[in-house]
């Protein structure tokens, strides 16, 4: 780096052990010697003049040192103090540095000293705003952060005048934030959590408190609480301002949010984290509900179905290595023959201590976290190696069916997976039918489509699941090359009391008829259900009028019966031509 030309002597004299590390030595050395140059002129006269005795010498040099000296020491006295603007600039920006204090400068000196004293000072004061903004304000919507919120709801509730100790915590978020900032440019994102902010400023009082702790998440603290309407009068607010539509560069964006509310006594500081945490299993419970938009309140009972769900899903890691994971079988009975036509692999949970967990406790956690798909890859390995082993066994063969979760469908090898097992376990694809979901075909249409198609030219069969539940599009469903459609349960359950769930049942049938696709109908239970679908025409059903999931053993003995019926039948009525 090279040196400007106006800090050579400064350097030079930097070069002295002892002047080093002190500026003001420096300056004092310096003043040192100018003032004894004359000194040293007039006894270097003296010395080479043979004009003068030497006690006239002696005497003139004797005054001429002690003035040099007073003279010397006014001047290194007063260059000390006039170094003092530069020495408390120096200390001033130390002490800053290690303990952020800012300094009391003085800004009414002019000169060059005085306007560095005044610049620092000023400097130091916009540095320590902008520390302290980044440090306690979301530097995108501007608003509070987690840590300033947590401040201002102290010290409001430790005013002396505010008896009231009760406060309510609303904690706010974007319903499928991260799935539209998908679709959304990053910028666009942004411009929208800035609009959302505005917006919610709207809504609250000058007593509440409004912050941005992460991502799409608010919380407002609300600490005058006149009845529990204000607090759900708030939310109501909230969520209606909220759903107003937003406009970026002429595309109008929809959006919902849910709520989680909390309120309870804050007795410390550290209470607030525990209200945060209570408003966050009410946010989580809000955004579990069918219908978007909702607001839940906090409660125990929650919590602890959350900390059972918490504790499940540590215990459900590694639950395939220690062979926990079960695969349990159903029979899909011909509703006209009353014989077994396909079984239906199902998945369970046999934990060490827990027992048999159903399905509908761990399937939803392993969506979640993902342990969905090696889970899923196990299932549809044994299940195709057991239908093999039933046909090595002298059992005729049936499809075997088998259900596949979004996050698997999702799987770029999906369809290379399925080959390698069907050519592992040597099972035909014609003896295997694939179970999708109407959800986990929409998120992308297109390569839904081309998936499907590419599982039907193997020779699979495939179902759509739970029909009557989801989009139940004739549109997408005339473009899903799928075999058969699966009436869902809740539907066949309320068909003898419910007109609505009769209606949506015969219209299924018919759907699936006029496609010329086949239709089985989950959930059978009683004989009145039975003879409805077989009045009207439905091909298949499962349920527990039939039999519940069983084992493998058990359902091969299942087959058995049903193979060795079927055989009788059929020699009768041989015997019946003859």
């Amino acid at each position: 780096m090279e040196l400007n030309h106006k800090l050579y002597l400064y350097s030079f004299l930097a070069h002295f052990k002892l002047l080093k590390k002190s500026y003001t030595a420096k300056i004092m050395s310096v003043a040192f010697l100018g003032t004894h140059i004359p000194l040293l002129t007039l006894l270097l006269s003296f010395v080479i003049s043979n004009s003068y005795s030497w006690e006239i010498v002696a005497q003139v040099l004797l005054v001429a040192l002690l003035a040099t000296l007073a003279g010397t020491t006014a001047t290194i006295y007063a260059l000390h103090h006039l170094l003092a603007p530069v020495i408390l600039t120096s200390a001033a920006l130390q002490d800053y540095l290690n303990t952020k204090k800012l300094p009391e400068l003085p800004t009414e000196f002019t000169d060059e000293a005085g306007t560095l004293m005044a610049d620092t000072a000023q400097t130091l004061h916009k540095l320590d705003e902008l520390i302290h903004y980044i440090s306690n304000y979301n530097n995108l919507t501007g608003l509070p952060n987690r840590d300033l919120f947590c401040d201002r709801l102290h010290q409001t509730l430790s005013q002396p005048r505010n008896n009231q100790r009760l406060v309510a915590v609303l904690l706010l978020g974007i319903d499928d934030f991260t799935g539209m900032c998908h679709t959304l440019k990053p910028e666009t994102s942004d411009l929208l959590l800035r609009a959302i902010a505005v917006r919610l400023k709207t809504c609250i009082t000058q007593t509440d408190v409004l912050a941005h702790l992460n991502g799409d998440e608010f919380a407002i603290a609300r600490t005058e609480i006149s009845s529990l309407e204000s607090v759900i009068n708030l939310s109501h607010l909230l969520l209606s301002t909220l759903a107003k539509p937003f406009s970026f560069d002429g595309n109008l964006i929809h959006i919902t949010a849910s709520i989680g509310i909390t309120i309870n006594n804050l007795d410390d500081r550290n209470g607030i984290d525990q209200l945060l945490q209570q408003a966050h299993i009410g946010l989580y419970q809000a955004k579990q509900q069918r219908r978007r938009g909702q607001f839940r309140f906090y409660s125990p009972e929650i919590n602890t179905q959350l900390q059972e769900r918490l504790a499940l899903e540590n215990e459900l890691h590694g639950a395939l290595e220690r062979k926990e994971i079960l695969v349990y079988y159903q029979p899909l009975i011909d509703l006209h023959s009353q014989q077994v036509t396909a079984v239906e692999a199902l998945v369970r949970w046999q934990h060490p201590t827990r027992g048999l967990i159903c399905p509908a406790k761990f399937i939803p956690i392993a969506e979640a976290n993902g342990l969905i798909v090696p889970i899923g890859e196990w299932v549809l390995r044994t299940a195709c190696a057991q239908n093999r082993a039933w046909q090595l066994a002298g059992i005729s063969p049936i499809r075997i069916s088998v259900n596949l979760s979004a996050r698997q469908f999702e799987q770029p090898s999906l369809v290379e997976v399925v080959s390698q097992i069907l050519e592992e376990t040597e099972l035909e694809a014609s003896y295997l039918e694939l179970e999708v979901t109407e959800s986990s075909l929409m998120a992308d249409i297109e390569q839904s489509v081309k998936t499907l198609q590419q599982l039907r030219q193997m020779g699979i069969s495939l179902a759509l699941d739970d029909f009557g539940t989801g989009y139940s599009s004739l549109n997408y469903l005339k473009r899903f090359p799928v075999n058969m459609l699966k009436i869902d349960g809740s539907f066949v359950q309320d068909v003898m009391s419910n007109p609505n769930s009769a209606a949506v049942t015969d219209a299924i049938i018919a759907l699936a008829k006029s496609l010329q696709l086949s239709i089985t109908a989950e959930g059978v239970e009683t004989q009145e259900q039975l003879d409805y679908l077989q009045m009207r025409r439905c091909d298949e059903g499962q349920g527990f009028y039939f039999s519940r999931p069983v084992c493998a053993d058990a359902i091969a003995q299942m087959l058995k019966k049903s193979f060795q019926q079927i055989e009788v039948m059929s020699n009768e009525k041989l015997l019946l031509r003859l």
